[in-house]
C-alpha cells in the first residue's frame, strides 16, 4: 500500500483561509446588526426626583360624650355630671335648663304628680332649676353618675338616704351652696329655687365624669329602634291621675316632641318644644311608703325604646344601687340608642304606655 504524504498549505491556499474569516466575520456582524444588537450608548444621568412634604394634617383624636354617645374631642369633658331633682309642677313650668339635659328621668310622687331627676354633662346652663326635694328612689337613679345631685332639701331620712350615696349632695339652705343657690322671679316659692349649675361643678374639680350609661350606635339610622323597631307616630303615658304626658315624632327634627298633661306642648323658657332623640320607657313597681310613692329600681322589667319614629321592645335590668340600667332586646342583644339626649319615663306598673 503506497502512503500519501502530507502537504503544507500553499501560500495560496492561507491567503484563501484568510479571506474566508474575514468574509465570515462580515456575515456575522451584518447578523448582529440585523438583530438589533449595537454597541449600548451611555446612560443619561438620572433627574432628581423633587423631595415631597405631604400636606395631610391628621384629625384630633375623638371620643364619645358618655351620656350621649356624641362624638367628641378626646378628653374634652373631664367634669363630673350634675343631676338636679327638678320640680314639673305646674306652677313650675316652663323649668329652666331641660332643654340642654343629657338624660331626663321622670319619677312618680304624690298626688299622681311626676318630678324629673335631670342631669346635665355635656352641656351645661348657666342657670338650672326650679329644684325640689329628695325622694327615695333618687339614690338608686343617681349614683351610677357619680358627680354631683342638687337638691332643695327633703325628709331627713330621704335626705340621709341621698348622703349615703356616692355623690355629692349640693343642697338649699347649707352654707356650701350659699354662693350657689337662690330664689328667682320664674314662679312662687316653693317652686322658684333656681341653681348656678357651672359654679356647682367647679367647686368639685376633683370629681371624675361620669361613665356610659347605655349603649350607643353612630347614628340615628343605626339605632336599634331604628333598624328594628315598629313605625310608631306617638307615645302616651300615664303615671297617675295627674300626669298623662305624651311625645309625638317629629320626622323634620328626628326628635320626639313632648306633650303634657292634655296636650299642650312642654316647652323651654324661650317657648321651644322639649324634645329628646331617644324616649325610653321603664315600666316599674312603684311601692308606697308612708304616702310616698318609691318607684322599685333593682331588678328588671319590660321596656321601649323609641329612636328615629320606630320603638322596639326590651327588658331592662339593674343589679344594685351604683348599677346602670341595662337594654336588652329579645335576643339578649344591647339595644343601641342614637346619639343625643334621652329621656328615661319611669311609668308605674299601674300606669300605662301606649305607642300608635
Amino acid at each position: 500500500m503506497t502512503r500519501l504524504a502530507s502537504r503544507p498549505p500553499s501560500a495560496h491556499g492561507a491567503v484563501r483561509s484568510v479571506r474566508g474569516a474575514a468574509a465570515m466575520g462580515v456575515v456575522i456582524v451584518a447578523a448582529l446588526v440585523a438583530s438589533g444588537c449595537t454597541a449600548e450608548a451611555p446612560m443619561p444621568s438620572p433627574t432628581p426626583t423633587p423631595s415631597y412634604t405631604s400636606s395631610y394634617v391628621p384629625p384630633d383624636p375623638t371620643g364619645l360624650a358618655p351620656l350621649t354617645g356624641e362624638v367628641i374631642a378626646l378628653d374634652s369633658l373631664t367634669t363630673p355630671s350634675l343631676a338636679a331633682k327638678v320640680d314639673n309642677h305646674p306652677d313650675a313650668r316652663p323649668q329652666i335648663g331641660l332643654e340642654r339635659t343629657d338624660i331626663v328621668f321622670e319619677e312618680l310622687v304624690e298626688g299622681g304628680l311626676t318630678r324629673y331627676v335631670a342631669v346635665w354633662h355635656s352641656d351645661v346652663p348657666d342657670i338650672i332649676g326650679p329644684v325640689r326635694s329628695i325622694r327615695p328612689m333618687d339614690p338608686d337613679i343617681i349614683s351610677p353618675l357619680g358627680g354631683i345631685v342638687a337638691y332643695s332639701g327633703g325628709q331627713s331620712r330621704f335626705v340621709e338616704l341621698m348622703r349615703r350615696a356616692p355623690v355629692v349632695n349640693a343642697i338649699h339652705g347649707q352654707p356650701d351652696t350659699r354662693d350657689t343657690f337662690f330664689r328667682g322671679d320664674n314662679a312662687p316659692a316653693p317652686h322658684n329655687v333656681l341653681v348656678r349649675a357651672p359654679q356647682v361643678i367647679a367647686q368639685h374639680p376633683e370629681l371624675a365624669p361620669p361613665v356610659q350609661q347605655f349603649a350607643f350606635a353612630d347614628s340615628i339610622a343605626a339605632a336599634t329602634a331604628t333598624k328594628d323597631g315598629v313605625p310608631t307616630a306617638a307615645i302616651a303615658l300615664r303615671f297617675g291621675s295627674q300626669s298623662t304626658p305624651s311625645w309625638a315624632w317629629d320626622a323634620g327634627s328626628e326628635r320626639w316632641l313632648r306633650f303634657q298633661t292634655g296636650g299642650d306642648p312642654d316647652t323651654d323658657a324661650q317657648g321651644a318644644p322639649l324634645s329628646a332623640v331617644n324616649v325610653v320607657v321603664l315600666r316599674v313597681p312603684v311601692q308606697v311608703i308612708q304616702s310616698i310613692p318609691t318607684t322599685q329600681l333593682i331588678g328588671s322589667g319590660e321596656a321601649w325604646i323609641s329612636t328615629g319614629g320606630a320603638t322596639v321592645r326590651a327588658t331592662w335590668s339593674k343589679t344594685s344601687m351604683t348599677a346602670p340600667i341595662r337594654l336588652l332586646d329579645a335576643e339578649g342583644v344591647a339595644v343601641r340608642l342614637a346619639p343625643g339626649n334621652t329621656w328615661v319615663e319611669l311609668v308605674p306598673l299601674a300606669g300605662s304606655a301606649s305607642f300608635r
